[in-house]
Parts: C-alpha cells; sequence; structure tokens
C-alpha cells in the first residue's frame, strides 16, 4: 500500500483548495488502495472570499489549516511536519488557494514567490526521487519552485506565457489527461483551469493524473 501526502490550501474554490478537485484526488486515492496523510500550512490566509459573491469578505480572516480540516474531516497535520522520508508520492489540488495560499502567484503572476514550506517540500520529494502529482493552477507554483518542468495547466495561454517566463515549460492538454514529465518526476492534469468542464471530466483528468504518478512508484493502479 503505497503512503502520500496531500497539501491543501484552505476550503473553497476562490481562496482555498477547490473542493470538487480535492474529493475527487482523495477519492481516486483510496480507490487505488493508497494511504493518504493531508498537510496544510499554518497561517492566515490571504485573504477570505464570500463564496455566494464572488468578492473578498472585508474584515474576515482564516487560517489555512483550519479551513482545510474540513476537507480533511479534522484528521490533518501543519506542512511544517511533512518529510518526504515518510511517504512515497507527493499530491496537490489546485483552486485559488494554491495561487494565494501556497504562493502569491494570483497576485504576482510570474514574479510570484512560493510560500517557504511548500517550495522546501517539493524540493525535498523531487531530491528523494519520489513523484510528485498535482492539478489545477497547482502546476503553476511548481514550475516556480522546480525550475526546467514541464507542466499543463490546459490550454491557458497567458498563464502557459507566465510559466515560461518562470523557467518552466507547458504542454496544452484537454481536461480529460494528464502531463507527465519523466525527468522532472512531476504530472499535472488541467481540471478546473478548464472552468466549464463538467465534473465528470475534471474527476477523470485527476484520476489520470493519480494513475500516472502512482505508477512511478510501482503501485498497481
Amino acid at each position: 500500500m503505497p503512503r502520500v501526502a496531500v497539501v491543501l490550501s484552505g476550503c473553497g474554490v476562490y481562496d482555498g483548495a477547490e473542493i470538487h478537485e480535492s474529493v475527487s484526488l482523495l477519492l481516486h486515492l483510496s480507490q487505488r488502495g493508497a494511504e493518504y496523510s493531508c498537510f496544510a500550512p499554518d497561517k492566515e490566509q490571504a485573504h477570505v472570499v464570500a463564496h455566494l459573491a464572488g468578492a473578498p469578505a472585508e474584515g474576515e480572516a482564516r487560517n489555512v489549516l483550519v479551513e482545510s480540516a474540513r476537507i480533511a474531516r479534522g484528521n490533518i497535520a501543519p506542512l511544517d511536519k511533512l518529510k518526504a522520508a515518510d511517504f512515497d508520492a507527493l499530491f496537490a489540488p489546485g483552486g485559488f488557494g494554491a495561487a494565494k495560499n501556497l504562493s502569491s502567484f494570483a497576485f504576482d503572476g510570474a514574479e510570484c514567490s512560493v510560500d517557504p514550506q511548500f517550495e522546501a517540500v517539493l524540493k525535498d520529494f523531487q531530491q528523494a526521487g519520489k513523484p510528485i502529482g498535482v492539478c489545477c493552477i497547482t502546476p503553476a507554483v511548481v514550475a516556480k519552485a522546480l525550475p526546467g518542468t514541464t507542466v499543463t495547466i490546459g490550454d491557458d495561454a497567458d498563464a502557459a506565457q507566465a510559466i515560461g517566463a518562470m523557467g518552466s515549460k507547458h504542454e496544452n492538454r484537454p481536461v480529460t489527461e494528464a502531463c507527465v514529465d519523466e525527468a522532472a518526476g512531476v504530472v499535472t492534469a488541467p481540471a478546473y483551469m478548464y472552468g466549464d468542464a463538467p465534473i465528470h471530466e475534471v474527476h477523470e483528468g485527476i484520476g489520470q493524473m493519480v494513475e500516472q504518478t502512482l505508477a512511478r512508484i510501482g503501485a498497481t493502479v
């Protein structure tokens, strides 16, 4: 049974981890017999968005770890406790939390910074030769933290340009497919970068990402 880590970035598409993607990821891992543990940075969110209005909720503050615990059903640990030596692979869903809480990509584009703890985790797994699977906008964060990596976020030309400016490469992929960078050990999928994609197609693409990532540790998929 492979042991994998899942990094969350809050709860909710506009200011945290995308919930459909997160549940899809955990479901695919469970179906393939993987034992997963969830982690999130213990820090304040970049901001809070009222999802019904789609606008920032002025005067509100929430903690990324506390919010991520909603998705993990309370079974979650701070990101600084995550070590590659304890796991076989690393996964992360998307959502604006990846671009706001795990990095500043949503605000700064190619000039963004990556959360130091998340960047250290990504480098730790790559240096240990353990695969990384991410989807939606999170591949752009990986592209910043691990320059030279080939990723996909679908067919978004502006984001692809930013990925190139960060020293990585973008490949177009449909929502149901994954992109594999064998040398970097990174597998990516577009997910809700295709905002109008039906949920079953997003689920299928995340399944491809999970399958290709687990295959790199010899897991039966």
